[in-house]
């Protein structure tokens, strides 16, 4: 019988911990929740949360060193997942409350949802259906054009090729990033229940 593979959760004050490691255990993992960036030098793979702004999410990265133990990971080619927050802070740039640099592995900039469109709602809250923008990947048919939970004010926008699907909300809004060993989504998998479950069981046993 194979053991549950670890996935290491990083804590940074900026997350939903408590209901992430839950969803990841149920998915079939041993979740192991780092809050020092030494606990990450052999992570097997690593999922990387976040709620509230991120502006303030990357500065406590930095303050911590979390976020230069997670750039040595990822070019080590571990596999790593951004939920929220935790995908925004991997854009180049984050323009909420200010701007401020992010992690930069991904180009593109966070910026709030539709500020022009009088007739979109901000924060986007609810289920929404996600569809494939590219295929080969991380996304595959099986969570195409399925309902996922959302809870945000801002978005990744001029992502260029990492984009794999995006949702309709005042025109096309990317949801979901693959580029290397890393794939992000800008809705919660822990929330989103069957679908979810599904995208959670498919990192744990994600071999890129």
């Amino acid at each position: 019988m194979t053991a549950d593979p670890p996935i290491h959760i990083v804590d940074y004050g900026a997350g939903n911990i408590r209901s992430v490691a839950n969803a990841l255990w149920r998915a079939g993992a041993q979740p192991i929740v780092v809050r020092e960036p030494e606990a990450l030098k052999d992570a097997d793979r690593i999922v990387l949360p976040g709620v509230g702004a991120s502006g303030a999410a990357m500065d406590r990265l930095r303050e911590t060193g979390l976020g230069e133990a997670l750039d040595a990971r990822r070019r080590r080619g571990c596999p790593i997942m951004g939920i929220c927050v935790g995908m925004q802070v991997m854009a180049e740039t984050l323009h909420e409350f200010g701007q401020h640099p992010g992690l930069n592995w991904v180009k593109g900039r966070v910026e709030r949802l539709a500020p022009d469109a009088a007739d979109i709602r901000v924060p986007n809250i609810g289920w929404r259906k996600v569809a494939q923008t590219r295929g080969g990947g991380f996304w595959d048919d099986a969570l195409d054009g399925r309902f996922f939970y959302f809870c945000h004010s801002y978005r990744l926008a001029g992502d260029g090729d990492a984009a794999v699907a995006a949702i309709e909300y005042g025109g096309a809004v990317t949801c979901a990033v693959q580029f290397g060993t890393v794939f992000a989504c800008q809705f919660h998998p822990e929330k989103s229940q069957i679908a979810g479950h599904r995208l959670l069981e498919k990192f744990v046993a994600w071999r890129p």
